[in-house]
């Protein structure tokens, strides 16, 4: 059963009412399902079994303490990019020796975290990164354990702004140039080439680009060994597609079918980023509709949560399910287009931005004021990415177990917005 479903025309999170927690804890809300995140994590953790990887579950995707203490409970480690998402795997209680930490501006200040911690492997973006790591290294009689990111010329056809695996990015460093790099590491006591890393971009929909990468690296890998290196981790980061719409993500297992083959061939271990794939369908968020209102011809929903919560349609143009929390016309499994007995509207947040929206010419049941509306799909880079802009606070988070449910992030104050601020 989908954690989040209607039950007589009501959404529910597994067995809790939507409505009794929007009542209860005010809105904007956020509603995590606790089994939805363990399904998602099992699912790659079955497809992908045969090769023993170590799924690093994506920090950045959904940070929340108590949901990153669910992942590390149930097996999963964590993929890091700054010192602040280390310290929080650190206290939800990882095991730090199988964290990887990328990212393409480490400071040396984390970089000396990462290596205290004892971490599995930093993902290096160039050579003044690896350089920085040496240093560091020999300062604290270690070695610092490093996947040279691989930049592969892979088009996945995600967003310009998501796209990380092609020629001109910010992100890793040409095949060629990664050779070069390696070599220098052979001859460096302070490091140890452990393996290679790539990361396509995201969301991506088709496996194509895997089977492509997947082949590029065990070529790098076979290169490496020749040389000497002890290569033995293939990184193939996150990006894994998720359905936004109907049904397009592809299962765990589709993917694993593609890389499975090839990491079993080289030999090699395979380390996974996931993010979205595990927390994008697992979380909601619940707004409560202030004000409706008809110019230029248009309808308005206006909402109280906005772009300051949820910027992904903003930022990416993304598209979100939007639904009425109670309504007497039930969700299609394809929200676009025309449906009968709706009419199409913009549903717009409360922000002093034009582009402050989550839904445009959307076909939606009719709403009035004080009706709860429920944003699908909003489980990843949705809270981690919510701000204080407009002097908002923060919005409550809950993480729903069965019929039970707690509160794993209160709602701000205002005062709280102030607090570090002097005058």
């Amino acid at each position: 059963m989908n954690t989040f479903h209607y039950q007589n025309g009501e959404l529910f999170c597994e067995n809790v009412p939507v409505t009794r927690l929007a009542e209860e804890f005010g809105t904007p809300l956020w509603i995590y399902s606790k089994s939805a995140f363990l399904s998602r994590l099992k699912e790659i953790q079955d497809a992908f079994a045969e090769v023993d990887p170590v799924i690093c579950y994506s920090v950045k995707a959904n940070g929340n303490l108590s949901i990153l203490k669910t992942m590390n409970d149930a097996g999963s480690s964590f993929d890091v990019v700054s010192g602040g998402e280390l310290f929080r795997v650190q206290q939800a209680g990882a095991d730090t020796s199988r964290v990887v930490f990328a990212g393409v501006g480490k400071t040396d200040e984390e970089i000396r975290q990462a290596l205290k911690a004892d971490i599995l492997m930093f993902d290096v973006e160039s050579e003044a990164e690896l350089d920085a790591i040496a240093t560091i290294a020999e300062e604290l009689g270690c070695i610092g354990r490093v996947a040279l990111r691989l930049n592969p010329d892979i088009d996945a056809k995600t967003h310009r702004k998501t796209t990380t695996g092609k020629k001109g990015n910010k992100f890793g460093m040409d095949i060629e140039r990664a050779t070069e790099l390696a070599d220098k590491v052979l001859n460096d006591d302070r490091l140890e080439l452990t393996g290679i890393h790539m990361h396509l971009g995201s969301p991506i929909l088709s496996t194509d680009p895997y089977a492509k990468a997947v082949k590029k690296g065990a070529e790098v890998i076979a290169q490496l060994r020749e040389k000497g290196h002890k290569t033995n981790w293939l990184n193939l980061g996150g990006g894994f597609g998720i359905s936004y719409k109907t049904n397009e993500g592809p299962s765990a297992q589709t993917y694993a079918d593609v890389i499975v083959p090839t990491i079993k061939e080289i030999g090699c271990r395979l380390a996974l980023e996931p993010g979205r794939f595990i927390a994008g369908n697992s979380g909601v968020l619940i707004s409560q509709i202030v004000f409706t209102k008809r110019e230029g011809g248009k309808l308005f929903y206006i909402q109280d949560g906005g772009m300051t919560d949820l910027i992904r349609p903003a930022m990416y143009d993304s598209y979100h399910r939007v639904w009425p929390v109670k309504s007497a016309i039930p969700m299609p499994l394809d929200c676009e287009g025309e449906i009968a007995g709706c009419e199409p509207a913009d549903v717009v947040g409360p922000v002093c931005e034009s582009c402050d929206y989550f839904a445009k010419d959307r076909y939606l049941p009719p709403m009035q004021r004080a009706d709860y509306l429920c944003t699908f799909s909003a489980g990843a880079y949705g809270s981690v990415m919510s701000s204080n802009y407009n002097a908002r606070p923060r919005s409550v988070e809950i993480l729903v177990d069965g019929s039970d449910y707690q509160v794993i992030r209160r709602r701000e104050t205002y005062e709280e917005l102030i607090a570090l601020e002097q005058v």
